[in-house]
């Protein structure tokens, strides 16, 4: 052999020994960055399947929130951002390089909140939805025997006081929005405590527990007058990020490279065409619901496509569940929705049979005001995976559930389900939890991309839809435009809220007078709005990223090209940012043909 060829060969073989190495101790390194943060939430780790750390039972745990621990976790940021900058991000193959920049938006956006935004001096929301996951999550979540677990909700209960004492502390300011949020979901705590868990406790623990909930139930009635009497007052801080603060934190969120300005200008455009398609699509309906009102040609523009799209949605709206139907109902269109999927051979189905349909737990239903999902651990994937549908209260009044109905009327109900359940986020975060690497899978998981995320469950609406579910139904088709709207409808929302005030009015007449919401949606909407920031514009950011990355795959495919084959190979990257999708796919594909 030629001395001259052997050398380089050499060569070769030593970087490629290298990359492994730098690829280990990155690996290494994401898996320690995960289970680090998960430590500093012991109710996210139990979310997680992560159970011990470092010699600590996680599991009978409650965050540690004082001051000293807060800036604990302050300088852990701030040195991990440091270790991250000097990872060579040349010598990381692709996958790797995605995680990178996973972390390093993850690491950002944790500074941002902990310098700038300060959400823990100013959300109470935050302390009550944390306590009430860290109760409820050993509740549902079958990881060990009930009494086992009764035992964690004890001794977590035990920390209560401190808790709610340290939140107490902590908590200078909110909005009243907040405050009032946060005043209703801690009714949901009490009763989580006072009724729910104590109905299931085992006979042998029931001393125990009325024991410590009885103190835990005082310390959390005690924090409820903190509320109503003293932080409702204190409003002297805005919900609003302002124009600065916002950009950063949707960069570091959405990481689709396309700057919010930019978004709001593209959902703005295209908010006229989807009206605009909507006319066309309702024309005939309206001949035939509401034959004698004509086409209303004596009107034109905005004002002839709000009559007609509004009286073909209006009859449709009539179409719907009743209050006492509403859970039932998501229950068959999820059956429905799964069969037609396997029918159609849309992707591999989930293997595990873990999905349940459950009332959204009060705690959360300040943010979840009509349903959401809770996925299955990524450390556990064979426990629970929980759809929550949040029911129709019986103190609501007629107009308010009628309201309510008609939005998630019979079309729309069927949408819900496909986008949270099947296959929508159900099955995105099973293929997730399927990824092999520990580490890149708890890295995506736990702080997979949102875009990524939401953007599946609108593409999965989409795919149906386009793949004949409900016989191609025109009012299914109208109905999913009017979808379509909302979503933009999301992205301008958010945008204009966080960075050029945008008055609660005009946020109310663009979802009722221009994408044709229900008076409830619009209200529950905005304050959704409210409590939370950057979430709103992934649903559009990450349908039109997921429409481009199946584009680029079958463009790249040609004459091979399989709906279920993208759409497996894509769900099997897990939450990925959308921008890295297309990457990874043809990277994975060149290695699969042993191409260099």
């Amino acid at each position: 052999m030629n001395k001259l060829l052997v050398l380089p060969a050499i060569v070769l073989l030593a970087a490629a020994g290298c990359h492994r190495n730098v690829s280990q101790q990155f690996e290494r390194m994401s898996g320690e960055f995960v289970r680090a943060t998960l430590s500093f939430s012991p109710s996210g780790a139990t979310s997680v399947g992560l159970h011990r750390f470092e010699g600590r039972n996680l599991d009978d745990e409650l965050d540690d929130i004082s001051s000293s621990n807060l800036d604990k976790q302050l300088h852990y940021y701030q040195a991990f951002q440091k270790r991250l900058a000097d990872v060579d991000a040349r010598k990381l193959a692709a996958e790797d390089r995605t995680d990178l920049e996973i972390l390093n938006d993850q690491v950002a956006a944790a500074l941002l909140d902990l310098t700038e935004s300060h959400s823990a001096q100013h959300n109470p929301t935050i302390y009550v939805e944390t306590l009430g996951n860290a109760l409820f999550g050993p509740f549902v979540l079958e990881y060990a025997p009930l009494p086992e677990r009764i035992r964690h909700i004890i001794a977590r209960l035990g920390a209560v006081p401190l808790f709610l004492d340290q939140a107490s502390t902590n908590l200078a300011s909110a909005p009243d929005i907040w405050t009032k949020v946060a005043i209703d979901e801690n009714e949901g705590n009490i009763a989580l405590v006072d009724k729910t868990i104590r109905a299931a406790v085992p006979a042998e623990l029931a001393g125990s527990y009325k024991d410590v909930a009885g103190k835990a139930l005082q310390a959390m009635g005690k924090f409820q007058q903190f509320l109503k009497n003293d932080l409702l007052s204190r409003t002297d801080w805005d919900w609003r990020l302002g124009r600065d603060r916002y950009a950063r934190k949707f960069s570091y969120t959405l990481e689709t490279g396309v700057d919010a300005e930019t978004l709001l200008q593209n959902a703005t455009n295209d908010l006229a065409q989807v009206r605009a398609h909507m006319l066309e699509l309702a024309l005939p309906l309206h001949r035939q619901m509401v034959p004698s009102h004509g086409d209303h040609a004596e009107l034109s523009g905005q004002a002839r496509e709000d009559q007609v799209i509004g009286e073909v949605l209006a009859t449709i709206a009539q179409h719907h569940s009743t209050r006492e139907s509403y859970m039932d109902d998501a229950r068959r269109d999820l059956e429905e929705a799964r069969a037609f999927v396997a029918q159609k051979h849309l992707l591999t189905l989930p293997a595990r049979g873990n999905l349940q349909v459950i009332p959204t737990p009060e705690f959360m239903r300040g943010i979840y005001a009509v349903g959401g999902f809770d996925p299955a651990p990524p450390l556990e994937p064979k426990l629970g995976a929980f759809y929550w549908v949040t029911p129709i209260p019986d103190t609501w009044p007629k107009d308010r559930v009628e309201s309510k109905l008609r939005e998630y009327n019979f079309y729309k109900l069927k949408l819900l389900t496909i986008h949270e359940a099947m296959p929508g986020h159900y099955v995105q975060f099973e293929f997730a939890n399927d990824i092999p690497l520990e580490s890149r899978r708890l890295v995506r998981a736990v702080f997979g991309n949102g875009p990524y995320v939401e953007g599946w469950a609108q593409y999965a609406e989409q795919m149906l839809l386009d793949e004949g579910f409900l016989d191609r139904s025109p009012e299914m088709a109208l109905t999913f435009a009017k979808e379509r709207l909302r979503v933009i409808a999301n992205a301008i929302l958010d945008i204009r809220l966080q960075m050029l005030n945008m008055s609660d009015q005009d946020a109310l007449d663009l979802m009722e007078k221009q994408t044709f919401q229900e008076t409830e949606e619009a209200a529950a909407k905005l304050q959704r709005a409210k409590l939370s920031s950057c979430q709103l514009p992934t649903y559009y950011a990450g349908w039109n990223g997921w429409l481009a990355a199946r584009a680029a795959y079958r463009n790249a495919a040609g004459a091979s090209y399989s709906l279920s084959q993208f759409n497996d190979r894509a769900l099997g990257e897990g939450a990925v940012p959308l921008r890295s999708l297309a990457a990874l796919l043809q990277e994975s594909k060149q290695n699969a043909a042993g191409q260099p």
